[in-house]
């Protein structure tokens, strides 16, 4: 099983400037890169502090130009905010500029924030089908003198230009948690994201289900390659075990603030919960949190992964969007390169 690393820029509060908080991005991104990490996956989103990442194409080129060897992910591009030959000459042009080391992952989004000022009137079902007629879309213009007509775009014939170099095109990855989507991915050929959000491992092994079973009733020839993404952090003391849990109750609670669009935002901010607004929410206690995210000793985080590695993921993506000051993320980073990492190079 291969390790890569999933971050944002992100803020909770606006009192760290987005340059700077990029400068940190890419920072955590240099040692991924040194430890030898598989892939750097950061994400599609607008208008929201929570999650900066406007155009993840951009930065993934900027990447390519600061590391050596690790690939590069979109995780994930929103398919409803895109028109099919936009995205594939744009995919096209950073496999080209990032020397073949694109992996790109394509999702249906999920803010429905995002939906009312990108795609007015779209709901999350929507969205999915945005996704499903995108992917073909994408492979026929990478092939050549493709023509599309359905209720979501209609375009006459159109070749990609310029062309991937990888062969035929970067691997595609699908952001799956229904099964319909697992057998959408298997289906065509895509590779498969998962991730249990703020859930634990029942969440974890029913999503593996799914795929496995997808896989099974496809009948497809190759399995595609699984990856999972899951809040890490090594946490020996009882007093460094409270701070991961206090911080991920800090995440979570503002995530879950942000999905139901509720509350008024100001200048890409929700206004700050406070801690008892927090503390309400008790599907993100601090102890529920420690118990449903990888927290724990060295070897008690790498026995998790190796449980995961039976279970037949082929990559484990290490989340450190947790709320952390940058200074405790990039410690968390380091010890887990230093710690975890090794047991699977």
């Amino acid at each position: 099983m291969r390790i890569s690393l999933f971050a944002h820029m992100e803020r909770l509060r606006a009192d760290v400037p987005h340059d700077e908080l990029y400068a940190q991005f890419i920072e955590l991104c240099e040692i991924a890169d040194d430890a030898g990490l598989q892939t750097i996956w950061t994400g599609e989103h607008h208008g929201m502090d929570f999650t900066i990442s406007p155009n993840p194409l951009t930065m993934l080129v900027d990447l390519a130009r600061r590391t050596k060897n690790v690939r590069l992910g979109t995780g994930t591009l929103q398919a409803p905010f895109w028109h099919p030959v936009r995205l594939a000459g744009e995919i096209a042009m950073t496999d080209i500029m990032t020397e073949g080391r694109l992996e790109v992952g394509i999702a249906r989004g999920a803010y429905a924030f995002e939906y009312e000022r990108m795609t007015p009137g779209i709901d999350a079902w929507g969205a999915g089908q945005k996704l499903r007629a995108l992917v073909p879309a994408l492979r026929g213009l990478w092939t050549g003198d493709y023509a599309h007509d359905d209720e979501h775009w209609s375009f006459p014939q159109t070749t990609a230009s310029p062309l991937p170099i990888q062969a035929p095109h970067p691997p595609i990855w699908i952001a799956a948690r229904d099964p319909n989507s697992h057998r959408f991915a298997i289906d065509h050929g895509c590779d498969v994201q998962v991730t249990p959000l703020w859930l634990g491992d029942e969440e974890v092994d029913a999503l593996i289900d799914r795929f496995d079973t997808a896989f099974e009733e496809s009948g497809a020839a190759h399995r595609p390659r699984l990856m999972l993404l899951r809040q890490t952090a090594i946490a020996e003391s009882d007093d460094e075990r409270e701070a991961v849990g206090r911080n991920l109750s800090r995440y979570f609670a503002h995530f879950g603030t942000w999905f139901r669009n509720q509350r008024p935002v100001h200048r890409a901010n929700i206004s700050p919960l406070d801690d008892d607004e927090i503390a309400a929410m008790d599907m993100y206690a601090p102890d529920k949190m420690l118990d449903n995210h990888v927290v724990g000793s060295p070897q008690e985080v790498v026995d998790r992964l190796k449980r995961h590695e039976d279970q037949g993921v082929d990559e484990y993506a290490i989340w450190l969007d947790g709320g952390m000051p940058f200074n405790e993320r990039k410690v968390a980073l380091e010890r887990l390169v230093e710690t975890v990492v090794p047991a699977f190079h």
